[in-house]
């Protein structure tokens, strides 16, 4: 009986539209959807970042969701400062950038292609005050570099200074510290600090200017973020908006 009474649920759950069709009757509205809005977007975040803040050991962060070219919401949480409990601020507080900087760098390699002033394709040395040797008989292009194929190894020295006076020159560090290059180009996806930093001192012999002018100049500041450098050294107004950074102890 039990099977039975299944088996007619089921035709009615089947045949249902079909005999309200036929009856005459209007069927169900299919439910509105419902946009995403800022009010659900920050609920959310503020469910989920402070967990996960509390989770991740980190002190403090910003997120920005941005739909349809539109800031939809930017929040702070946690703090900027652990010691003073100064709080992140969404609009003001600065961290320093990790590899999110390649996409300005690729920014700004593309503006200079657009221009006419650096091409894709030729050999890096053409614009460098140094000389990359080929591998395997073949040089490194823009677009090796771009796409991650320049072939060189991996290395993380000097690519982290805690201390100002540990930091290397840009130009010695590109010129000095050259890694071995374990791939002919273009054949091998291979992640590479390095080469990225490549690109930024093409970019930057090629304008004339240090590679932090050049992007706050064209990329920043026709963004209108006002708040934001790669300059290395910062004002006194930059330095009180600075995130202090923190080592995770991983014991």
């Amino acid at each position: 009986m039990r099977r039975l009474t299944t088996l007619v649920l089921l035709a009615m759950t089947l045949t249902g539209p079909t005999l309200a069709q036929e009856a005459g009757l209007p069927l169900p509205a299919e439910p509105a959807a419902h946009g995403l809005e800022r009010a659900d977007l920050e609920s959310w975040l503020d469910g989920i970042v402070p967990y996960a803040l509390q989770a991740g050991d980190m002190a403090g962060a910003v997120v920005t969701v941005v739909a349809d070219g539109e800031v939809l919401a930017t929040k702070g949480y946690g703090d900027a400062d652990a010691a003073t409990g100064r709080p992140v601020d969404p609009e003001h507080t600065s961290f320093r950038a990790g590899s999110v900087s390649k996409l300005m760098t690729w920014t700004a390699v593309m503006q200079l292609v657009e221009s006419g002033t650096l091409d894709l394709d030729t050999d890096i040395n053409t614009y460098l005050d140094f000389t990359i040797p080929l591998f395997e008989g073949q040089p490194i292009t823009l677009r090796n570099i771009m796409t991650h194929t320049a072939g060189f190894e991996e290395q993380l020295k000097h690519v982290i200074a805690f201390d100002p006076q540990d930091a290397v020159p840009f130009e010695e560090l590109v010129r000095d510290f050259i890694p071995a290059r374990i791939f002919a180009p273009g054949t091998t996806p291979a992640y590479s600090n390095y080469a990225t930093a490549l690109a930024g001192y093409i970019v930057q012999r090629v304008t004339g200017q240090s590679f932090g002018e050049y992007v706050d100049e064209n990329i920043f500041t026709p963004l209108g973020m006002e708040s934001t450098t790669f300059s290395q050294e910062l004002t006194e107004a930059q330095l009180a908006n600075l995130s202090n950074g923190y080592a995770v102890d991983c014991h």
